[in-house]
């Protein structure tokens, strides 16, 4: 039979490891939320492969510790759940921040993006991004506006061209 102290601290490695591989880790209060409602926000997490987990202070406390990112327990009070995301940057900050606006019970509380400490101001900036996407099809229309302009400044001169020798 394993001791208590010994799955305690397979879970504070495996915090650890989550903290020190996720590309955004973001800590919000669930106070007030119904079972419903966490199911819900847990489907959705899920469905973006994002790990969504209710975590005890202390080991979270010793897992940061462990992994270097203790700078987020200043956001570890009162009842605590953690979104792991390790693909996704801005997803998790989207989604939680949607789920915020429609459930007021759900609080930010702040997190780690990139290894960097951000406040709950921090996640609804990021959550306010374009999608990867978005900012692709951006930058392909910045690249080509150029040419585009290039092509129709051609295009009047022959149509010009064309009307004076009409």
């Amino acid at each position: 039979m394993v001791s208590v102290r010994e799955e305690k601290a397979a879970q504070v490695a495996e915090i650890a490891d989550k903290l020190s591989n996720s590309k955004t880790t973001i800590i919000t209060d669930y106070r007030g939320l119904t079972v419903a409602e966490v199911t819900d926000l847990r489907k959705r997490l899920r469905d973006a492969g994002i790990e969504f987990r209710v975590l005890k202070n202390t080991l979270v406390r010793r897992a940061t510790a462990e992994s270097g990112t203790s700078a987020v327990d200043v956001y570890l009070k009162g009842p605590t759940a953690i979104a792991f995301s390790t693909d996704d940057l801005v997803a998790p900050a989207k989604l939680l921040n949607d789920f915020a606006v429609k459930n007021k019970a759900l609080e930010i509380k702040g997190g780690l993006v990139e290894g960097k400490l951000v406040d709950a101001d921090g996640v609804k900036e990021l959550a306010t991004l374009p999608s990867r996407d978005g900012l692709l099809s951006m930058l392909l229309s910045v690249l080509q506006a150029p040419m585009r302009n290039l092509a129709y400044a051609t295009k009047q001169i022959a149509d010009q061209k064309e009307a004076q020798e009409a």
